[in-house]
């Protein structure tokens, strides 16, 4: 018999012996046991005759669907998938190591999609149907979820999933994949510890979360950190954590509870710290202010493509508040707010590194003036398509090497000094 219509008559008479209720109650490693003696029970019934091989790969599938998220479960359950994208029922990718690769996973149809795609959002307390095309949800796991459906999307559901690893990455982890040095890694420590407020820019999929979660480590566990952020990502390990994540409106379309209502709010919750996973909108305006009266060691991420575009999207979005505060203040208010700005960028060859650490050193006029302290300078690819380059200092020492020895802490001048190049000799090529 073929697998898939025998899984369709498994599926079928399942439905017919489950009280469905009673399934979502009951623990899901409970539940699937009791589903694989009753999918053999079902399979012996039929007079089918299956290997062992066969009949446990059955039994996986017909719990995924069951209790799980389908044909989706097994790449859910790896830990190398970062990314799953869902082109209709028929096109399925994955990101591994920051490279995409097309799966063979199928669903039976759009009504299996969708079907799966209500599964999980319905979890959240969410519902997607033509009325409510879109939806942007998080799993229990902490993977960001966003779905989207005719009419809407004209070949079919769409289903996103961004997934985060189980544990929290560590620096270490970092320096030995090569997204930075040993040395930028022990300023960053002293930044953080020194209170110094930076904001981390990148484009989608950068790594910038990744790195807000590396330098949260260097934060005391004497401290109260309060983070806010629109779909709960950050994973940081202090003791003294408040973690809110805003609230989307309900079906009538009220309810809503954005950043910027959580930002004012946190201000009376006796922060010593305050980290937005990534300002959008017009909570950037309460931000700065909040680093500007006290707050300091605050940290977020944005999306740019470049420090000097990251801080124009700050006066953007200071726009979006409609107060008309002016070009000049705004530009004031980040100089007074803000001392270093860290890029990131997923290179071609996949990988996240740090490619540019900034300080803002100022106003000069209209102008924000930035002096670069570290970069990444690509020198090519090699013939396995990695990207070759070096992390180096500029060659500037920073002005907040002031700030670094009141708090006590040294950075030796040496971790700036940038590199000698010697001349290139024939004896040196060979």
């Amino acid at each position: 018999m073929d697998m898939s219509l025998l899984k369709l008559r498994v599926h079928d008479a399942l439905m017919q012996v489950l009280d469905l209720k009673k399934v979502e109650e009951l623990d899901p490693h409970a539940l699937r046991r009791e589903l694989a003696g009753l999918i053999k029970d079902i399979v012996r019934s039929e007079g089918v005759s299956l290997d062992a091989d066969a009949l446990e790969t059955l039994v996986g599938s017909v719990q995924d669907e069951i209790v799980g998220l389908g044909p989706i479960e097994p790449l859910m359950a790896d830990p190398h998938v970062t990314d799953i994208l869902v082109n209709g029922p028929n096109v399925v990718y994955v990101e591994k190591e920051g490279h995409l690769h097309r799966t063979s996973v199928r669903f039976t149809g759009n009504d299996h999609l969708i079907s799966i795609i209500e599964r999980i959002v319905s979890r959240v307390g969410r519902r997607v149907d033509e009325s409510s095309p879109m939806v942007d949800a998080r799993l229990p796991d902490g993977s960001r979820v966003n779905a989207i459906i005719p009419p809407l999307a004209i070949d079919g559901p769409m289903l996103s999933i961004r997934r985060f690893g189980r544990e929290a990455m560590g620096v270490d982890a970092l320096i030995a994949r090569g997204s930075l040095t040993r040395a930028m890694a022990e300023l960053l420590d002293a930044l953080v510890k020194t209170r110094i407020n930076f904001l981390i820019s990148g484009g989608t999929g950068s790594g910038k979360t990744t790195l807000l979660n590396v330098m949260s480590g260097f934060i005391s566990e004497s401290e109260r950190i309060i983070t806010i952020e629109d779909a709960a990502e950050l994973r940081l390990q202090q003791p003294h954590i408040v973690r809110l994540e805003t609230r989307p409106p309900n079906i009538e379309g009220r309810g809503e509870i954005n950043q910027r209502a959580l930002v004012r709010n946190s201000l009376r919750m006796r922060p010593d710290r305050i980290i937005i996973g990534e300002v959008r909108g017009a909570e950037v305006l309460d931000m700065l202010q909040a680093m500007n009266t006290g707050h300091d060691g605050s940290m977020t991420t944005i999306h740019a493509n470049s420090p000097r575009d990251a801080l124009i999207r700050l006066e953007n979005m200071v726009e979006l508040t409609g107060l008309g505060l002016g070009l000049r203040p705004v530009r004031q208010q980040i100089v007074s707010a803000l001392s270093v700005v860290i890029q990131v960028a997923r290179l071609s060859d996949g990988r996240r590194r740090v490619v540019s650490i900034q300080e803002i050193t100022g106003l000069q006029g209209e102008t924000i003036e930035m002096q670069e302290i570290f970069v990444f300078r690509q020198e090519g690819i090699d013939p396995e398509g990695g990207v070759l380059g070096t992390f180096v200092p500029t060659g500037v020492r920073p002005r907040f090497m002031e700030k670094l020895k009141i708090r006590g802490l040294t950075v030796p001048n040496i971790l700036f000094e940038e590199p000698v190049v010697q001349p290139f000799t024939q004896a040196r090529a060979a």
